[in-house]
This record gives C-alpha cells, structure tokens and sequence, in this order.
C-alpha cells in the first residue's frame, strides 16, 4: 500500500481523494509547521510527500524518504522550498498548484492597493482607539486610483489579473515589466513594457509578482527603492525576500515612498517590528490566496498530481529546474 505523508492538515477537498484510492495516509497533526527532526523521521518509506512552502524539502529530506519516492506534491503555486535539481537526479516529480489561486490573490493584492490608497488601515486604528470627534475635511485625505499608473513586476497568471481589475475596473495605465514582452497583454490594456528602473521611477503603485529565485532575492533593495516617487505606493504578494525590509522600512521612515503593504515577508513569519509600528504600512499574514474557493482547488490539484504519480503517470502539474 502506497504511503503518502502530509505535512500539515489540508482541505479535506484534497484529502478525501486521497482517501478514495488504497493509499496509506498520514497526516501531521499538529498546527504550526513541522520541525526539521519530525519531517525527516516522518518521510521516511513514504511513496509521496505532499509539502507545505514552509516545508524544506532538499536532498536530506529526499534521502530521508527512501528510493520508493516518486514525487513532492506542494501545497502552492512556488516552490522555492524544494530542491527541484536534487529531486530531479533521483527521479522523483515536483508538481505545484498554479491557476486556481490566481483570483484570490489578485483580488487581495487590490485590496491591499486600494486599503493603502484610501489610508484604510491607518483609518480604522483611528476610529476604534476612539479619536474620532466628527468629520473633518481633511481627515484621513487619501488618493483616488482613477487615472493613476499601475507598475507590475511579473506578469504571470496573477499580476495579469490585477491588471485586468486595475484598466478595465479603476481606468488605471498599466507598466509591466517581465522576461519577456506580451504584445497581446499590450494590446488589450493598452499597456507599456519598461524596465524594473523605468517602472519603479514611474509609477503611482508598484506590484510585485515574480517567483523567489537567486536573482530576484532583494530585487527591490536599498537603491530601487530610491528610484520610486515619494507619492508612490509598494504592494508584494509574492514571496517575502523579494524585499530587502530594512531597506523598505529605511526608506519609509525618510518618506521616501508613502507607503506599503505586505502579505509576505523576509523572514517568514517573523515580521520587521520597524514596519509593524508604522501607520502607512498594512500588513497581512500570507492570506492572499485564503479564501475558501482558492485553497479547495489547492487542495484538489496536489492530492491530484500524487494520484497520477503512483497511478505511473506523470502528472500534469510539473516543475521544472530554474534554479
């Protein structure tokens, strides 16, 4: 009987058709993430791992599984927490779960645009701390989204998506920068491709959506943050380490830009207590695909992928090494 191990407790949406199939299945049954120790001790004979991001998944853990192991299931869209090169010498798939978070995300990477727009979260401190006294004409003056430029860094799945809401629901202009142009994407929003430079000098909003690689580690440090405008807003739902924090908190506190909002950070999950003290600063806990709809389908496709592995297909879903 093939044995599966489960990192950490998912949607029963996935976990149920696991549980269809004559699988053993074993699920970590406590809350927090899982300590190096119990993984290693854990994975051990299992025929499939399915990962959570917070999962170190490297040639240990691999070595730990046994030669049975047939593939890594990861509970996310990244995947920058396994070693794809190592699992691919031993011939063991890494599958991920892109496309069915694309609408989550992006909706709440508009809500943290918009919530930094209108100084939502500075607003709402405001009111409940009881200093509200009656309307002032110039409390909480924020900035309309109408007719403002939009910066997107990445243009996958979800920055497309945040684009789409921004032209075609905000009438905002739309930069993207990417690997590679998209002259359809151009076309339909009317949208301009320029640098990572020329964006982050330009734009009212600068969103970042690109993977956690060895180059986009810091990709906005210290001196592209000096490029932005002072009115400038920055928003990442990507990955924490895309940002350099003590730059951006820096940067904030010389008012550099006017502020950020972050459902990701560096040092996962301990977060900058600079930018928790700050009012232009909205952060959230790695919510951005937390909605019920999203984290079903993740569920779904990842307990998919290990079914097709220990069917002896190849999965769909697959990852390749672009480390």
């Amino acid at each position: 009987m093939p044995k599966i191990f489960v990192t950490r407790k998912i949607p029963d949406a996935g976990l149920d058709l696991l549980k269809l199939k004559n699988f053993k299945v074993v699920v970590y049954p406590k809350l927090q993430p899982i300590s190096r120790r119990e993984l290693l001790k854990n994975v051990q004979g299992t025929d499939a791992i399915l990962s959570l991001l917070t999962d170190k998944i490297d040639e240990e853990v691999l070595a730990a599984a046994g030669s049975q192991l047939k593939i890594v299931s990861n509970f996310a869209v990244g995947y920058d927490n396994i070693d794809v090169s190592a699992a691919q010498k031993r011939g063991v798939f890494v599958t991920n779960t892109p496309g069915v978070l694309t609408q989550a995300v992006a909706e709440h990477t508009f809500a943290l645009m918009m919530a930094l727009a209108r100084r939502i979260g500075a607003a709402d401190r405001f009111t409940k701390s009881g200093k509200y006294r009656g309307w002032d004409p110039e409390l909480f003056i924020g900035s309309e989204l109408n007719g403002k430029t939009l910066g997107i860094v990445g243009l996958g799945r979800i920055g497309a998506e945040v684009a789409r809401r921004a032209f075609f629901g905000m009438g905002m202009k739309i930069f993207y920068y990417d690997v590679k142009r998209d002259l359809n994407f151009e076309k339909e929003y009317h949208a301009q491709f320029l640098s990572i430079d020329e964006i982050l000098k330009n734009s009212d909003f600068v969103s970042i959506h690109v993977p956690l690689l060895p180059q986009t580690h810091h990709l906005i440090n210290k001196e592209k943050l000096k490029l932005m405008k002072p009115t400038a807003f920055l928003i990442n739902t990507a990955r924490g380490p895309i940002i350099d924090e003590a730059a951006l908190a820096a940067a904030m506190r010389s008012k550099q830009i006017a502020g950020a909002a972050l459902d990701v950070f560096e040092h996962e999950p301990k977060i900058s207590s600079a930018l928790k003290k700050m009012d232009n600063v909205i952060l959230t806990p790695h919510i951005a695909s937390a909605t019920k709809e999203a984290r079903d389908n993740m569920a779904r496709l990842a307990a998919t992928s290990i079914i097709e592995a220990l069917e002896g297909k190849i999965p769909q879903y697959l990852v390749s090494n672009t480390k």
